[in-house]
């Protein structure tokens, strides 16, 4: 299975309003969108860039995955997310072809998206996101 493109980069920040200034007055993008996902405790941001969207995330709670993300690493990229037709399909191919997996099955995400993640150390360090509509 084959992704279609690149759905979204993800992108932890600490201070999501400030970062929306700066996507929008510097770059000269638009947000447009702003969500909060509860069971992955953040809110995040969407700008679109050509057919690639750009996903800010901001913790809602320092235990959650983006609170510890920016408590060790600090602002920065935190995941590429691929589109795929079938988020299910495409985990149970990388699977089948080794990768450890972080998500079995496909969870509801922002934008009302089919989501699974592989682990980093199965892809060289990088988080990776298979996305669905």
């Amino acid at each position: 299975m084959k992704p279609s493109h690149i759905e979204h980069i993800g992108i932890a920040v600490t201070n999501l309003n400030d970062t929306i200034k700066y996507y929008e007055d510097v770059l000269g993008l638009e947000c447009y969108k702003v969500e909060e996902v509860a069971d992955q405790k953040v809110k995040t941001a969407f700008f679109m860039v050509g057919e690639t969207k750009i996903e800010l995330l901001e913790s809602t709670d320092p235990e959650g995955p983006i609170g510890k993300f920016l408590e060790k690493k600090g602002p920065g990229i935190h995941h590429l997310a691929f589109a795929f037709q079938d988020v299910n399909e495409a985990l149970k191919d990388a699977e089948a072809k080794g990768v450890a997996l972080i998500d079995k099955t496909g969870r509801k995400g922002a934008e009302n998206m089919n989501i699974g993640f592989l682990h980093p150390k199965s892809t060289f360090g990088v988080l990776t996101e298979f996305c669905s509509k």
